[in-house]
């Protein structure tokens, strides 16, 4: 029998970290000391007072039946209440938060609720693939906003044609952004509500990256912006934040009619996240101050030795407000594969080519602070060795 793959799995790129993974797998298959600073993955636990309440929630027997898809009322309580502390902005739990099977889950479907083909999605480029893939598998035509070193790796709205900005329905933004460590402000979301609406575009900020600064800078939610609410929601995620990335916990945020087309595409595909789960992230938001001070000296301290140590070295890095990303530049002859390609048959490091999250990714290499300083002190000294000596 001859299997062939549907169409839109075909127009998908291969997916950027199983490559990645692969090539590790090998090295580490062949005995090699492999640091891998690819995917971002923390490497801490998640706090023990959560996983705590997760066995304690666990035992309970009525917890392992399905769960509501639009999750407890008790934790999307807890989800408005962390908005309201953090940002300063008011939620519905009943109408303007749903709880998501991380939010990778809900910036994939979302598409699946407001797309019909041929209508536009703009990405920004380099961004997080599945902006892209969730796009593609709804039958949309997407179109890239380039984000630039010389833009401050913002979008510039005004570049945007005129006839793609009238097609489009949505547009996915990222800030504290993935890849590059980009930050924006209050005057780029304000531009942005202004464009949304005018254009009559549904915007998807995604803010899973909000809780990783550093210097005292507090990265701002797109909700604050008067009239985000209007044209838009926001992606958000345990993950980062209280290390629980196996968890799968998250939450949108925003426009009741927007969520509410989510919620029907998500009633018809999932059966909703692990009740005892749920539980647990209550715990996790309602005691976020607990964990956030802690995890931010741990990324900055990493983030400081290798911005120090690559540039000690020769391999001049800027340093991020934000993120446990470094976005680097490439040098000399390498390309960012030929750089990612060259650190692991070199250096046994692992780093992500940054033409895996887009064209305009080429000529930088992504590298997450998600092993420890001893690992990434190691890897400068690699590093130097292998390219700088």
């Amino acid at each position: 029998m001859n299997i062939e793959y549907a169409d839109r799995l075909k127009r998908l790129p291969p997916y950027l970290f199983e490559e990645i993974d692969r090539a590790k797998q090998l090295a580490i298959a062949e005995g090699r000391p492999v640091i891998d600073l690819g995917v971002g993955d923390p490497d801490l636990p998640a706090p023990d007072f959560i996983i705590r309440k997760l066995n304690e929630a666990s035992r309970d027997p009525s917890v392992h039946r399905y769960a509501l898809n639009k999750g407890l009322r008790t934790l999307r309580e807890a989800m408005a209440d962390w908005y309201r502390s953090r940002f300063n902005v008011d939620l519905d739990p009943d109408t303007e938060v749903l709880p998501l099977i991380g939010s990778k889950e809900g910036i994939s479907h979302i598409p699946l609720a407001f797309i019909n083909p041929g209508d536009v999605v703009l990405t920004p480029d380099p961004g997080y693939p599945p902006y892209n893939s969730g796009a593609i598998f709804a039958g949309a035509e997407v179109h890239v906003m380039p984000l630039l070193e010389k833009n401050g790796f913002l979008p510039v709205l005004e570049d945007i044609d005129s006839d793609v900005a009238e097609r489009c329905r949505i547009m996915h933004i990222n800030y504290p952004n993935n890849p590059t460590g980009a930050v924006c402000d209050s005057g780029f979301y304000s531009r942005l509500v202004e464009f949304a609406q005018r254009h009559g575009i549904m915007v998807c900020s995604d803010a899973a990256y909000t809780e990783i600064s550093f210097d005292d800078f507090k990265p701002l939610s797109f909700l604050q912006t008067k009239g985000a609410k209007d044209t838009g929601i926001e992606f958000h995620s345990l993950s980062k934040t209280f290390n629980m990335t196996g968890w799968r916990v998250g939450m949108a945020v925003g426009n009741a009619d927007i969520l509410a087309g989510l919620a029907k595409v998500k009633a018809n595909i999932d059966s909703g996240i692990f009740t005892a789960i749920q539980i647990a992230s209550i715990e996790a938001l309602q005691n976020a101050e607990k964990v956030v001070a802690g995890m931010r000296k741990t990324y900055k301290e990493r983030r400081d030795i290798l911005i120090k140590g690559l540039d000690a070295a020769g391999w001049a890095v800027p340093c991020p407000a934000a993120t446990f990303y470094i976005w680097a530049p490439v040098f000399g002859k390498y390309d960012s594969t030929g750089l990612a390609r060259a650190a692991l048959e070199k250096a046994d490091i692992v780093v992500t080519p940054g033409n895996g999250f887009g064209e305009f990714g080429e000529g930088y290499v992504r590298m997450a602070l998600t092993v420890d300083t001893g690992r990434i002190e190691e890897a400068v000294r690699r590093i130097r060795k292998a390219f700088f000596s």
